[in-house]
């Protein structure tokens, strides 16, 4: 009896967790749900078009339909975990043109294959089923974070509306995949959440985590810089725990890009690693001009065009314009505010392949709330025909049109 009792106190471990499930059951029910929607969508489209047979296994084919979703980086993913890193600049022999090194694991961040490595090695899966199993589970905690974002914003109606949100936005294919767009969302989100509740150093160890995940962290350690400044100049929560947050966010996006510069004997060798393997570089916005200006007149004679994917990726581009304005009307702190504009200015203004930039801007997840405020005034099971509607389309325009029509 007196084990029951204690068990149902209020504080006790058991209350604790009774209450988490009743508050975060839900929304973990309704981002599951809408994902297998469209997961289920994205692989009966594989299967019925039969086009990943053709393709070579590491460029979007595979034996099964379920194989694409550890092609393209996710083929480098798992090299990593199995083999680990050898940094190196190779140029390609005669090469004159855009490509002339060869391709290098050191353009993927470490911390997705480590974890990719550890539960392989804790579980027994291999690093296909060790990378989706990640993601996934990554995939949830972003849900849960950009829920916890929102509902500050516009009560629980509309934490749920942006945690589905998440589920169908476009590039959404990448979340139940070996990639590690959905790691990063969970470390970011949580981070914004973090500073927003004023847990300082959880906000720091989060995006100095994050800087081990993807180079977009710099976004993340400006923004969780500008608040603690803001914090200190407001004398909110004293002088140390701001200061040692700032101090560490950085410390894991520098010591990785050092590492690799050491390694390679060029401090610069991350960068050039990007623009000379894959002909990524910050230009200012020029490539997303030029396809903005050609992809509405039919024109796909930029570079590295995939005209399909490269029409949504415009779509969501002139979305994301459209609902930052709609952002700075809701007053957001700065942590959101600079986040997000700082991670709209990184990829829209670097030469890449522009099919990619629905997957590249997930992590602008500050953008759902305006959209999430404003479906609060729908009942729950409205909420639900639409996002259930937008999952099953999204098994098209978020995984089919970025896995086989383009590349992710």
């Amino acid at each position: 009896m007196r084990s029951s009792a204690s068990e149902s106190a209020p504080g006790s471990p058991g209350s604790r967790l009774r209450a988490a499930a009743r508050r975060h059951g839900p929304v973990l029910a309704v981002f599951g749900t809408l994902k297998l929607a469209g997961f289920c969508s994205f692989m009966y489209l594989l299967s019925s078009t039969g086009a990943y047979r053709t393709k070579h296994p590491r460029f979007g084919g595979g034996a099964h339909a379920w194989d694409v979703l550890a092609t393209w980086d996710g083929w480098w993913y798992q090299q990593i975990a199995l083999h680990g890193y050898d940094p190196k600049l190779i140029p390609v022999p005669g090469a004159t043109g855009l490509i002339t090194l060869e391709g290098n694991s050191a353009a993927f961040f470490p911390l997705y294959p480590a974890l990719i490595r550890l539960t392989s090695a804790v579980t027994g899966l291999g690093s296909y089923g060790a990378g989706l199993l990640v993601s996934i589970v990554a995939s949830f905690a972003a849900a849960l974070g950009i829920y916890a974002v929102a509902e500050r914003f516009g009560g629980r109606r509309a934490g749920f509306a942006a945690a589905g949100l998440w589920a169908v936005w476009p590039g959404s294919g990448v979340e139940w995949a070996v990639y590690s767009d959905s790691l990063y969302v969970a470390l970011a989100a949580w981070a914004c959440y973090a500073v927003l509740t004023r847990r300082w150093l959880t906000a720091g160890m989060l995006t100095f985590a994050a800087g081990l995940n993807r180079p977009t962290a710099a976004a993340l350690i400006a923004a969780l810089g500008v608040a603690a400044l803001l914090s200190l100049r407001r004398r909110e929560d004293g002088v140390l725990r701001p200061v040692l947050a700032m101090a560490l966010a950085p410390l894991g996006l520098i010591g990785y890009l050092l590492w690799v510069g050491n390694e390679m004997g060029d401090l610069r060798g991350y960068f050039k690693l990007q623009s000379g393997a894959w002909a990524h570089s910050f230009d200012y916005g020029e490539q997303t001009l030029d396809v903005l200006t050609s992809v509405p007149v039919g024109k796909f004679d930029y570079l590295f065009a995939w005209p399909f994917a490269d029409v949504i990726s415009v779509a969501v581009i002139l979305l994301a314009c459209a609902l930052l304005p709609l952002l700075l009307r809701l007053r957001p702190p700065a942590m959101l505010v600079v986040y997000t504009v700082l991670t709209l200015v990184l990829v829209l203004g670097s030469q890449q392949i522009v099919a990619n930039i629905s997957r590249y801007l997930l992590p602008c997840f500050p953008l759902f709330l305006p959209l999430a405020v404003a479906m609060r005034r729908l009942s729950l099971p409205v909420q639900c025909t639409l996002l259930g509607i937008a999952a099953l389309a999204s098994g098209s325009y978020a995984g089919y049109a970025l896995f086989e029509l383009g590349v992710p």
